[in-house]
């Protein structure tokens, strides 16, 4: 047990049976917000506008989240300066003032600070191990001055480079978890769910998932796949889900990334807060007890988790004072025909209208089928030029 006055850690709550409440996502959040550039998707706000950050982070703590996870989503050096992405502030001085901000929030509330690593350019462009190694354990020297409670590998795509990461974070003494960015057909080599979580279990992780590229109901199947990979194995672990706030039923194993509507135009997929309650009573039900959220999920999604699962948790979170229970609040509305709806039957049988009638419910994913060691993958410092630009538009327009 951890001494009075001293928070308990993350393992220390999953072992208990604990849910743990996640976060939401950070780049998504910020990039409307106007503080994050869509393409390089690059957490410079950390530094550049601690401010948002800050503001970000107390409002998913007041939503219920547990985890503060450092805003250090691509963070690498490699990363912050791919093709062309100018910086005025170190990859070391993005990573200090990510730990301070979220540590800063944490201690406001009881919620732990988790350091994020994830996949890079290099493993992409074929860089040695050595090399995409040494890349984490940059970012890693940083969480481990700043004391973080916990690691996090995230949002990878191919199970090796993940597995990479785990055995660098297992470095030190802290816990590890590790995510990845792939649906029920495996990673983007085709190696399965199940095959990839006893990898990263095998690599030192103790809590092994699935993050972002998907819609909850997809990442709540994967990870199911994951947890019976790894008991057939005779192997431990806990487990996580911390899917998109997007609907994905019409994506293919690259997840939301090759949906025509990537990132500019995802608004009529938004999940509803009552999707969300739906998501966390299945996670639930699935046995994950570490259950949050990636990219969409804005904190009134993560309250909607905490508010489904407050019996279990034993308490509401902050900012359901001012949230009705499946929409009692309506019962103060002006209108009689509104405060007709302050009931769950009608929040929970309602299918949404998206208000665009010449629009299709679902889309055409792109196909390219191009992953680690094809050319269209390979990375540099450059800007990418007029040249490659136009290759890439006469490919797109001859795909359609």
């Amino acid at each position: 047990m951890a001494p009075a006055g001293e928070k308990k850690g993350i393992l220390e709550r999953l072992d208990a049976g604990e849910i743990v409440i996640g976060d939401g996502g950070f780049v998504f959040a910020l990039e409307k917000r106007g503080y994050v550039k869509a393409g390089p998707w690059t957490p410079e706000a950390a530094a550049e506008h601690p401010e948002a950050v800050r503001q970000l982070h107390r409002e998913f703590l007041r939503a219920g989240s547990n985890v503060m996870q450092t805003f250090t989503f691509y963070a690498s050096d490699d990363k912050l300066e791919n093709r062309g992405h100018t910086q005025q502030f170190t990859g070391q001085q993005i990573n200090e003032a990510a730990c301070d901000l979220a540590r800063e929030v944490a201690n406001e509330g009881d919620a732990l600070v988790a350091g994020g690593v994830s996949q890079t350019p290099s493993y992409l462009s074929c860089k040695s191990e050595d090399e995409v190694k040494a890349i984490f354990k940059k970012q890693l020297n940083v969480f481990v001055s700043k004391n973080v409670d916990f690691l996090i590998a995230e949002y990878f795509e191919h199970v090796e480079e993940a597995e990479w990461a785990v055995q660098v974070l297992k470095t030190t003494e802290k816990p590890v978890a590790a995510t990845l960015c792939i649906g029920p057909e495996g990673d983007l080599n085709g190696v399965s769910p199940g095959d990839c979580a006893v990898r990263l279990v095998k690599a030192g992780a103790q809590i092994v998932g699935v993050n972002c590229h998907f819609d909850p109901e997809t990442c709540v199947k994967t990870v199911k796949l994951m947890k019976e990979g790894v008991e057939k194995a005779g192997l431990k672990a806990h487990y996580m889900s911390q899917p998109l706030a997007y609907h994905t039923p019409d994506c293919n194993c690259q997840g939301f990334i090759d949906l025509p509507e990537f990132p500019f135009s995802l608004e009529p997929r938004i999940l509803t807060r009552w999707d969300m309650q739906k998501y966390a009573r299945e996670a639930y039900a699935a046995g994950i007890r570490y259950i949050g959220g990636c990219c969409g999920f804005e904190p009134y999604h993560i309250r909607a988790l905490s508010e489904e699962l407050a019996t279990e948790r034993g308490f509401l979170p902050a900012g359901s004072e001012k949230h009705g229970n499946w929409g009692s609040g309506l019962e103060m509305h002006t209108k009689p025909w509104v405060r007709a709806r302050a009931r769950r039957d009608y929040w929970e049988k309602l299918k949404p209208a998206s208000g665009r009638p010449f629009c299709p419910s679902m889309a055409k994913p792109d196909g390219w089928g191009v992953t680690k060691g094809h050319d269209d993958l390979m990375q540099q410092k450059e800007a990418t030029s007029q040249e490659q630009l136009k290759a890439l538009f006469e490919k797109a327009n001859k795909d359609h």
